[in-house]
């Protein structure tokens, strides 16, 4: 009996059960999706709307490299072990803790005659859904990475769904560089939308010198915004945004301090911000970035630290009637916006390249 949702592919003698969502690469526990499972099959063998994908590259999501690299006390070989560990046992790279994964750059290396997917064999991509609901599977012990950053060079194969979304890598950006900027893609192209939606808001970008924080920052702008203040926890950070020129001010605040957040936002804006926007891999920021949001107002949760139910019971004991949105990574058209501000946006595109070299 197959699973609810699955099709028979393939023709007769050589069929094939396949889902669009991949129900069928579920092993435990059936009957919840792939993102749910606690382990998938990840066969190098495709069904007919399947696409087997060459690995070359993870991109460890910043909240899951942050948690492992704490518990290890930075001890690179013991966070490369667990990363094989929870590879090799879930089939996917899906961090039990924080409950991220992050993506993959990699060539494609068979097509199913029935994917939809526009792609085909010896494109060079990069995956637009979370490493959580990938099937993958690593085959080098990943040798080449010494556990110290979020990139993670290796060999291995990924199986991508009929639903699944992949961008072929642009030929004129470096591919780390690419690979960087489209793991965070969703961040800027909602903050986008939402800015849109107000007349010259002022918006607030908690982690602003971070990946999604510096997009989301240009991305604000372009869309309209009035005043923008990147918020930072260290003066290092405020030093880089402020010379890279993406926020009409940068404050020094801890996010997870709720008082002293609101006040640095409400310091330089004159009061709270129309739109706040949380950029950050730390937990505990919930309550500060409600309190740094006008009454009517919108705050979106980009970091995979966001505990929810303290940001709803929080909005609740706050009495604060504001919007809350959840980036869930997929807005039409996000990848095309986040490489545009690459290319034409120099603070962004320096920040990046920074954080590439010391990566």
């Amino acid at each position: 009996m197959r699973p609810a949702g699955c099709r028979v592919t393939g023709g007769e003698g050589g069929a094939v059960v396949t889902s669009p969502v991949g129900l069928h690469r579920v092993v435990e526990p059936a009957g919840v999706l792939p993102q749910a499972a606690t382990r998938l099959d990840a066969g190098r063998e495709i069904g007919a709307d399947e696409v087997r994908i060459r690995v070359e590259r993870l991109n460890l999501d910043a909240a899951s490299f942050r948690q492992l690299s704490e518990k290890h006390a930075g001890d690179g070989a013991a966070v490369r072990a667990e990363v094989l560990e929870i590879i090799a046992s879930r089939g996917k790279m899906h961090n039990p803790v924080t409950g991220s994964g992050g993506m993959l750059i990699g060539v494609v290396d068979e097509v199913g005659p029935e994917s939809p997917l526009p792609v085909k064999p010896g494109d060079r991509v990069a995956t637009l859904v979370s490493l959580t609901l990938t099937p993958l599977a690593i085959t080098d012990g990943l040798a080449s990475w010494d556990g110290r950053g979020e990139q993670v060079p290796c060999a291995g194969h990924a199986i991508l769904f009929a639903r699944s979304i992949a961008a072929v890598l642009p030929d004129d950006l470096d591919p780390m560089l690419s690979l960087a900027v489209l793991d965070v893609c969703g961040a800027p192209a909602l903050t986008a939308r939402v800015v849109a939606g107000y007349d010259r808001p002022t918006v607030a970008v908690i982690g602003g010198a971070g990946k999604s924080g510096s997009l989301s920052l240009a991305a604000a702008t372009r869309a309209g915004a009035g005043r923008t203040v990147g918020v930072v926890p260290v003066p290092a950070e405020r030093d880089r945004l402020l010379a890279a020129g993406l926020a009409t001010d940068v404050v020094l605040a801890d996010a997870r301090d709720p008082v002293a957040l609101s006040a640095a936002v409400s310091g330089v804006l004159g009061g709270p911000a129309d739109v706040t926007v949380v950029c950050v891999d730390v937990p505990g920021c919930e309550h500060g970035a409600i309190l740094a949001t006008a009454e009517g107002g919108t705050v979106i949760f980009f970091s995979m630290a966001t505990s929810f139910a303290a940001a709803a019971l929080g909005a609740e004991g706050l009495a604060a009637d504001v919007t809350m949105l959840v980036g869930n990574g997929y807005v039409p058209g996000h990848a095309e916006l986040a490489l545009s501000l690459v290319r034409e946006v120099a603070g962004v595109r320096d920040l990046f390249s920074a954080r590439l070299t010391a990566d």
